[in-house]
């Protein structure tokens, strides 16, 4: 019984993480690009960048936990969500908004680009995920 409600809970956790993900990368960021100034977008964005990161920690960490007893590759793969979240919160984006901040804008471009990468990977990730728990 324990297993069905760790696995539904896993089950969930994945899907508001997928979902979060989505709305924040393809919704926020778009939705402010259209309707602020660049620069006022632009900073909104630096400051939803760390509690965005914050819940991708949070939320594959507990994918990770739930899902450990029953389904340790999607548990895996949740893990390494999470450490590559911690690792873009607290050095990828430092270094993006440092060279933003010194007007590095080839490094500018090769780090953000790294960055959408990055979570592009991750929406990826938790959508197989979400797949294969649901089969």
């Amino acid at each position: 019984m324990l297993d069905f409600y760790l696995h539904t809970a896993s089950l969930l956790v994945t899907a508001f993480l997928f979902g979060g993900m989505l709305l924040f990368s393809a919704g926020f960021a778009a939705f402010l690009f259209k309707h602020l100034p660049p620069q006022d977008a632009r900073m909104l964005i630096r400051k939803a960048f760390p509690p965005f990161y914050l819940f991708v920690m949070v939320t594959s960490g507990l994918v990770t936990l739930t899902s450990w007893s029953n389904d340790a590759f999607s548990a895996a793969w949740m893990a390494f969500t999470m450490l590559t979240a911690i690792a873009a919160r607290q050095m990828l984006m430092p270094a993006i908004n440092r060279a933003t901040d010194t007007g590095q804008k080839k490094r500018f471009q090769y780090l953000h680009g790294f960055s959408v990468l990055l979570t592009l990977g991750h929406i990826v990730l938790a959508a197989v995920i979400l797949v294969r728990m649901a089969s």
